[in-house]
């Protein structure tokens, strides 16, 4: 039995979870998604948890029963609580600050980059180098931090660039004088 599939999915209080056919839909407070559910897996709903099982002890199912529970733990926290990632920018004259939906960030090129913020997800700018990024889908959320980070990931010398709050940048020693 798959370690992390077996576990239950607990449902808290606001939060409503649905199985319509192939399809697991959850509702909160914070608002409403959606994911498909492959024929292999199978979900319970009692009471105030959810159970995943599997139809059969194929490789394949074993595989899908993990994911799908930890996809819909993602989902139950994040339209209950939410998901949030937060960007350090370093370097001298690196900044970020909000212009309505956009990210506008100084990272050292000759022009300012300008990152669009997709529908759905929330960018707070709490000092000139810190971006917090927050929803309620933890994909996203994610995602859109790599994409923001790939603009100037972090260097190993000096550790200018974009990098997450909680990564540590293994630094380089320079060069040292020939004598």
């Amino acid at each position: 039995m798959s370690r992390i599939g077996k576990l239950p999915v607990e449902i808290p209080s606001g939060t409503k979870v649905e199985v319509k056919g192939s399809t697991i839909t959850v509702q909160g407070p914070k608002g409403t998604l959606s994911q498909t559910v492959r024929p292999e897996v199978v979900v319970i709903i009692e009471q105030n948890q959810a159970l995943l099982t599997r139809k059969n002890e194929s490789k394949y199912a074993k595989s899908l029963h993990g994911l799908y529970r930890n996809l819909l733990q993602n989902m139950v926290t994040g339209v209950s609580k939410g998901f949030s990632k937060t960007l350090i920018i370093n370097g001298v004259g690196y900044r970020a600050e909000l212009q309505g939906n956009s990210l506008v960030m100084n990272l050292g090129y000759s022009t300012p980059v300008e990152f669009f913020i997709p529908e759905g997800l929330t960018a707070l700018c709490e000092t000139n180098n810190k971006v917090t990024v927050s929803g309620i889908d933890k994909q996203r959320v994610g995602q859109m931090c790599a994409e923001i980070r790939s603009l100037r990931p972090p260097e190993p010398y000096k550790g200018k660039g974009i990098r997450y709050e909680t990564e540590t940048i293994r630094r380089k020693v320079g060069k040292t004088g020939v004598k």
